[in-house]
């Protein structure tokens, strides 16, 4: 039996925005992906944004506009809404 593709919604901020020239875009996963695997789907969808997989590496994430701390224990089921939060800096 195939594996089942369900949409989210990617948000990218920052330098995430700026690496791949969105601020948002829908993105066709396996259901059941773990988020901490979702790096790697962004980084094969936009291959010149070669500073991307650091970038993404140092940020963190946010379903449905909730803070995650364990990007291990979080599967995608299809319609969540993921953010790139990336690290900033302020004075």
């Amino acid at each position: 039996m195939p594996e089942e593709r369900v949409e989210i919604n990617v948000l990218y901020f920052a330098a995430a925005s700026t690496a791949t020239g969105l601020s948002q875009e829908l993105v066709s996963v396996t259901s059941g992906l773990r988020l901490a695997d979702l790096g790697d789907v962004l980084v094969a969808r936009h291959p010149k944004a070669t500073a991307l997989r650091k970038i993404l590496d140092g940020s963190k994430w946010s379903v449905d506009a909730e803070m995650v701390d364990d990007p291990d224990a979080v599967e995608l089921k299809g319609g969540e809404e993921v953010a790139v939060i990336c690290p900033v800096s302020g004075g």
